[in-house]
């Protein structure tokens, strides 16, 4: 994780850099997230909870609230953990004005360019001045910056991302050309893929944890490194005859005598249950494809190329030999979710 937010200030060069540890850190820990991240110049979560956690475990610098604030209580505590809210709907500016800080707050202004989810909209000149203007001449605000989101960084180039991204710039531009505020825009995927998006300050997120940003670059090619790699080993091996099938559904049978292993690992675990036969696993460092349907605590694999596995092997089902975006992409996923989904019955080893 270091080494990854070490690639993405390359990319960066002079700019601020948050780095996104929402949702737990994408299920690395976010009390092992502040540690690593340790040189980022601020952190960017999504609620109070986190960024209280965040604080208890020694985090000082900057923390960015991704939805920023929905109620008078949530302010007050924005105000005494010293946080910077995004603020991206009229009803937050009317909080911030009928609210009482004690001292003013830097505050992220955000539009919609194209996302279409939160946000001022950005088409919408008079209603992005009105609101722009409210919190630039409110009491409450110190800093204002202005931020976006993309929603299609991560395509390929000559597809169709490159004139979406240009877009988004754009309409933000078009009302923004003459406003001082610095400027926040770019994801991981602006960050690594798209040089030609400016702005102050840049969010890296899926990139710190070492995934892929799209389908189209791999992790090595954006030269980061996996920091989770899920392993189990064999618990069981089996021999079917020909024509005999394993698992609920009977969905893999087969189609001459074959040994098959028993992971201990299955959906109760964070692995996707509708992995279809075929998925690789990694067994004594050799590919094996999944046969049968995963269940609750097991994965069933076929051990044809793996003929010296036995009760005890090594498994990986992702991590340094095996990415978890090729598992993603054959589940219908994003490296994203199977972070995320890891459940907290798996222990956690932690290795610096």
């Amino acid at each position: 994780m270091r080494r990854n937010l070490a690639q993405a200030r390359r990319h960066a060069r002079a700019r601020f850099v948050w780095a996104v540890v929402k949702a737990n850190a994408y299920g690395h820990g976010l009390q092992r997230a502040v540690r690593a991240f340790a040189d980022a110049d601020g952190l960017a979560l999504l609620d109070l909870d986190e960024a209280q956690r965040a604080r208890d475990a020694g985090w000082s610098r900057p923390i960015l609230l991704l939805e920023g604030y929905f109620e008078p209580r949530d302010l007050e505590a924005v105000s005494a953990l010293k946080l910077t809210p995004v603020v991206h709907d009229a009803q937050q500016i009317d909080l911030l004005e009928q609210g009482r800080l004690p001292v003013p707050i830097d505050v992220y202004l955000k539009f919609n360019s194209g996302m279409n989810r939160l946000g001022f909209n950005a088409h919408d000149n008079a209603g992005a001045t009105l609101a722009y203007q409210r919190l630039r001449g409110s009491p409450s605000v110190s800093q204002l910056t202005l931020m976006m989101h993309f929603a299609n960084a991560d395509r390929a180039t000559g597809v169709s991302g490159p004139s979406e991204v240009a877009e988004q710039l754009a309409a933000l531009q078009h009302i923004a050309k003459d406003w001082p505020e610095q400027r926040s825009f770019a994801n991981s995927a602006a960050l690594f893929l798209r040089p030609e998006v400016n702005g102050d300050s840049v969010r890296p997120g899926i990139a710190l944890y070492g995934a892929a940003t799209d389908e189209s670059h791999t992790a090595v090619q954006l030269g980061v490194e996996p920091a989770m790699t899920l392993k189990s080993r064999l618990i069981a091996v089996q021999t079917l005859n020909a024509g005999e099938a394993v698992g609920y559904g009977s969905r893999f049978a087969a189609s001459r005598a074959t040994r098959i292993g028993v992971v201990a690992c299955g959906y109760a675990d964070g692995y996707p249950r509708n992995a279809p036969d075929g998925t690789p696993v990694m067994v004594e460092g050799v590919r094996v494809p999944i046969a049968g349907r995963v269940s609750m605590d097991m994965i069933t694999v076929d051990l044809s190329s793996a003929p010296h596995a036995a009760v005890g092997s090594d498994v990986e089902l992702w991590g340094k030999n095996l990415p978890i975006d090729e598992v993603a992409n054959l589940c219908g996923t994003v490296g994203y979710e199977l972070m995320c989904a890891l459940a907290a019955r798996v222990p956690v080893t932690e290795i610096d």
